[in-house]
């Protein structure tokens, strides 16, 4: 009996602790074209959704701040990085696949 109660005492710290983890997210974009509004609202309501009070987002426009691309290997934008929780992960395009940038950010796990 013992065992199974320290199980499902892991178990539940594990979810507390999952639900707990800050996101720092980057996103790049290039100026306010629609496809960059469109990944900007797309992002910013997963966000809201799913890490309400949990996350960092920083959107980069490459054109007034081409420094910020240094190192961030950006071949097309727009490009969401999840930078923390390890591992990094990089989404391309506009976001509006909900599910996958669930999957890409680790937020949700495949079936």
């Amino acid at each position: 009996m013992s065992a199974k109660k320290t199980t499902t005492e892991e178990f539940e710290a594990a979810l507390t602790e999952k639900d707990s983890t800050n996101y720092v997210l980057r996103l790049y974009v290039t100026g306010m074209t629609p496809r960059s509004i469109k990944a900007i609202e797309n992002c910013k309501a997963i966000c809201e959704e799913n890490l309400k009070g949990r996350y960092e987002l920083e959107i980069v426009d490459i054109y007034q701040r081409p420094n910020l691309l240094q190192g961030e290997q950006i071949l097309a934008t727009p490009t969401l990085i999840k930078k923390l929780p390890e591992p990094l992960r990089r989404i391309v395009g506009d976001l509006s696949d909900k599910e996958r940038v669930l999957l890409g950010l680790d937020i949700r796990h495949k079936d």
